[in-house]
């Protein structure tokens, strides 16, 4: 018996990553996953997309649990309609949504492209937007639900190159505020979690020196992208429900 158990639970970004280990979790928590997943690399090269959501979806049954696939963009309303309508589909209901699916386009701003802006904001904010309007009314009209957002130190600090990202997981903290604050009669609750953990992410940022490189294989070891799932998954349990906002 797991803090999830029974509970439907959508992740976005769910094969690799952060997004890998809350599914994994999730499964093993005794939740029924919906495994999102586009396939397509971080930074937009091929070469770094390692799992997919198929693969994900095999491993957390392999091992159990239940779970299916979804290789839609989240970036297309349409596509997160398609993709919240298959939770039911499935497995009867959705209680939980976990959204932690992003791509990077960095750049210094005073060389970004219009492209690179519109896709990091695609994905992110409007990724957000898209998945939580899909799946909002059933949560209401059930009473109860659990967003679990994502944003970076990138916007609460700052980072140098990473303006689209910033302002797009600023974004993403806005939303899940009012979602808090709308949901809250209903049973609905949204939190956002600021993460810091090695992925595919973090490993794509260029190193410059081997002072840098000792940072980063230090970072590597001691921050493991499976330490932030428990906290992700008693979010989106009942032990949970008193925390929104």
């Amino acid at each position: 018996m797991g803090v999830l158990n029974g509970k439907v639970v959508l992740v976005t970004g769910g094969a690799n990553g952060i997004g890998r280990e809350c599914a994994l979790l999730a499964g093993r928590e005794g939740a029924k996953v919906l495994v999102n997943d586009l396939g397509s690399g971080v930074t937009g090269k091929d070469d770094d997309s390692v799992e997919t959501a198929a693969r994900v979806a095999q491993k957390i049954c392999e091992s159990g649990g239940e779970a299916v696939a979804n290789d839609e963009s989240v970036a297309s309303f349409a596509a997160a309609e398609r993709m919240v309508a298959q939770a039911p589909d499935s497995f009867g209901r959705i209680d939980a949504v976990i959204n932690p699916a992003g791509i990077l386009r960095d750049s210094m701003f005073h060389k970004m492209r219009e492209g690179d802006w519109d896709a990091v904001i695609d994905v992110h904010l409007r990724g957000a937007f898209n998945v939580s309007r899909a799946v909002v009314e059933l949560f209401r009209n059930q009473g109860s639900g659990s967003f679990v957002h994502f944003t970076s130190t990138s916007g609460l600090i700052g980072n140098l190159g990473q303006a689209n990202y910033a302002a797009a997981k600023m974004g993403v903290v806005g939303l899940s505020r009012i979602l808090a604050m709308e949901g809250a009669a209903k049973g609905v609750r949204s939190n956002v979690i600021a993460p810091f953990a090695w992925t595919r992410m973090i490993e794509s940022i260029p190193v410059n020196s081997p002072e840098q490189q000792v940072r980063v294989e230090r970072m590597r070891k001691a921050m493991p992208a499976e330490k932030i799932a428990p906290l992700v998954a008693a979010l989106g349990s009942d032990e949970g429900r008193q925390i929104s906002g």
